[in-house]
């Protein structure tokens, strides 16, 4: 819907309605002060008891008070629909049809929940956004209003899933836990950190992340990625770094946490070391193959992670060689052809000074290959970094 528009709008306010409910039926966008109020009015008349009403109006109030202060302005409605990415590239379709229609110099949103304020960021990319009204609707605050709340959120399905059920298995859990612990204490704690991994579970968006992992899995094996195959790789390899690190630990007769930790590092680095070099090496080939110009951090990215791991097992050797762990660092008597190497050890300082040296050389290898294989020069690449 749209109202003709004899001049330039300087003001565009903009009411989001993100699921799509409000302009079901009617495309959008919805623009000029006739076509929202037959709207607002259509839609009070369907559900007056939805607070997207309030919303529609305090964005037309919002436009009338700019035309009284004579500023050239226009209301439009920004329709979604349920699906979040569908709605959200709807929003942005429809704030560029707003952008090349009317050319508006900035915007005024108007929301009336956390879910639509979710989507000023993609109006702010393409407009000025001088403000947000946020519309709070006021309730009466007696026994016979909480109760009709109490109802309606009781009807929400989503709400019921992420409130009622934790707060019910955290009460069916509770007196199961006290008779098998016999403490009001350890219960008491166990129910906390479930409920804290609840919190944690939605707060972070893992459960986002979980329902879209199948599909990413998916574009990755039907896209034919290397990297795919190389963390799987590294995967392993990280296991085993973990377990020979385990190993190492139970079999130290030492009890101060800090030797503990350092044999682990010390054991499992070379692995972990390994895997980090799998998954770069995977990352790298992907880069390649898919790209013309490959980016100097993804060629620098192998050497940093065999340069990070010398050095943690330079200084880790170091740590548990002054504490008797292990050994001085000997290197055996060796003949490559003609040429005779004797042995020698090296003290704790000078092993030390020679892993750091090690480490310091794999990296500016590393730097001197990215900016070969770039077209850079070395100093450049450190501008980069």
């Amino acid at each position: 819907m749209r109202a003709p528009i004899e001049q330039d709008v300087t003001t565009v306010v903009v009411c989001i309605d993100r699921s799509g409910d409000v302009a079901a039926g009617v495309d959008a966008p919805v623009v000029g002060w006739e076509a929202v109020h037959s709207l607002v009015t259509e839609f009070g008349i369907r559900d007056p008891e939805d607070s997207r009403v309030n919303c529609l109006l305090e964005a037309l109030r919002v436009a009338r008070d700019l035309g009284n202060e004579d500023e050239d302005a226009v209301v439009a409605v920004l329709s979604g629909t349920d699906e979040r990415v569908s709605a959200d590239r709807a929003v942005a379709r429809q704030t560029d049809e707003l952008v090349a229609e009317y050319d508006p110099d900035s915007a005024i949103v108007v929301v009336d929940s956390a879910e639509d304020e979710r989507l000023v960021p993609i109006i702010e990319s393409r407009l000025t956004v001088d403000a947000v009204d946020r519309v709070v609707v006021r309730q009466a605050r007696d026994i016979e209003s909480t109760y009709y709340l109490l109802k309606q959120f009781l009807a929400d399905e989503e709400l019921r899933g992420t409130v009622l059920v934790p707060l019910g298995a955290a009460l069916l859990a509770f007196p199961i836990l006290l008779m098998l612990a016999d403490s009001i204490a350890l219960a008491s704690g166990a129910i906390a950190a479930v409920i804290g991994l609840f919190l944690l579970y939605k707060g972070l968006g893992v459960d986002e992340y979980i329902e879209r992992l199948p599909g990413q899995i998916q574009e990755v094996l039907y896209s034919g990625q290397v990297s795919l195959v190389t963390y799987v790789v590294a995967g392993g390899l990280a296991l085993i770094g973990v377990f020979v690190g385990a190993v190492g630990v139970s079999a130290t007769g030492q009890e101060t946490s800090f030797i503990l930790a350092t044999r682990f590092a010390f054991d499992s680095i070379p692995w972990l070391t390994t895997a980090a070099l799998a998954a770069a090496t995977g990352r790298l080939l992907d880069e390649i193959f898919h790209n013309e110009r490959v980016r100097s951090a993804y060629l620098n990215l192998p050497f940093g992670a065999v340069a990070v791991g010398i050095l943690v097992r330079g200084f880790a050797g170091f740590f548990l060689e002054r504490a008797d762990v292990l050994g001085p660092f000997s290197v055996p008597p060796t003949e490559f052809g003609p040429i005779m190497v004797e042995g020698f050890t090296l003290s704790s300082g000078r092993r030390l000074a020679v892993f750091i040296f090690a480490g310091l050389l794999v990296s500016l290898l590393g730097v001197r290959v990215a900016a070969y294989l770039s077209n850079t020069t070395v100093e450049e690449e450190f501008v980069e970094q």
